[in-house]
């Protein structure tokens, strides 16, 4: 028999590349589910985040950032992946930047107006703007391109306003019995995880347009009793692109490496073997049979 007290459901967070929504949801969950990097595009897949609370249960769904340059096969994919995100979902929030609104958040404006669920309209790094007074003029201008059902002017990293989102978002949740076990933060698998760990090293460390060129596959994942054993293949579109992911002797890839372990040690609780080889595929990002091959749908 339902609990009419608890509340269930799943939030879809929605907005332009790089403007913090894998950020705000690790910052809810309390845990790092989604990789981060200053790059746009960092979030290529579409990725649920949960959080458990006495009183409800939370089920974010990270999406790519919606952009307006079709451009390959892999942006096209990307942008499906973020629209279809909308659909079936209780409640949509939609992340801005304070004092910005370009043209590829009137994009997702564009995409969420004609939803039939509560929209919750996120102002991000509202601590960026001084004197406070000027947020009003940019507040009642988003009024004027935003359908929202309610806004929430906020910081990310300030945890008095997480917990302002997640009631608020709770609010909006419909009543019903949780969905995942109490103990579970993402649906997403080891595999997959240990796959993007070591894209977020590489998005990091490497400039310019190589980080967009460059996937990584999971060959291997062995657990043992002893430690995890995972064999990562970096997939590159060039024989160039190859090289500086490589490093002069190997330096690169064993910095990559090393911090990609440390990560997955401590987010598996267990000692880890992680081997990197790099393989140029030709035009992997523009070819839909590539993409559907290494998990993009």
């Amino acid at each position: 028999m339902i609990d009419s007290a608890f509340r269930c459901g799943t939030i879809a967070i929605v907005g332009r590349p790089n403007v913090g929504k894998s950020t705000l949801m690790n910052g809810l969950i309390g845990q790092k589910i989604s990789i981060t990097s200053p790059k746009p595009q960092t979030t290529r897949h579409r990725i649920h985040g949960i959080l458990s609370l006495d009183e409800a249960q939370l089920v974010f769904v990270d999406t790519p950032g919606i952009h307006l340059n079709g451009g390959k096969a892999l942006n096209r994919v990307m942008n499906r992946t973020a629209s279809s995100a909308l659909e079936g979902v209780d409640v949509v929030m939609m992340l801005v930047e304070a004092g910005r609104f370009t043209d590829e958040d009137a994009r997702v404006a564009q995409l969420i107006a004609h939803v039939k669920v509560p929209v919750v309209l996120v102002i991000n790094k509202v601590d960026k703007i001084q004197p406070r007074e000027k947020l009003l003029p940019y507040l009642a201008e988003l009024g004027q391109k935003v359908a929202f059902t309610e806004s929430l002017p906020i910081s990310a990293y300030d945890k008095k306003h997480t917990q302002l989102v997640i009631n608020t978002l709770i609010k909006h949740l419909p009543e019903g019995e949780a969905m995942f076990d109490e103990d579970m933060v993402t649906n997403a698998s080891s595999r997959f995880l240990a796959a993007e760990m070591v894209r977020e090293k590489l998005m990091r460390r490497l400039e310019k347009e190589i980080p967009y060129g460059l996937t990584v596959e999971i060959e291997k994942y062995e657990v043992t009793p002893e430690r995890v054993i995972i064999d990562a293949l970096i997939l590159v579109e060039r024989e160039g692109q190859k090289r500086i992911v490589i490093g002069e002797s190997g330096g690169m890839l064993k910095q990559v490496g090393s911090e990609a372990r440390q990560d997955l040690m401590r987010m598996l609780d267990s000692r880890v073997h992680l081997q990197l080889w790099v393989k140029v595929k030709d035009n992997w990002s523009d070819d839909e049979r590539a993409l559907a091959s290494l998990g993009y749908q």
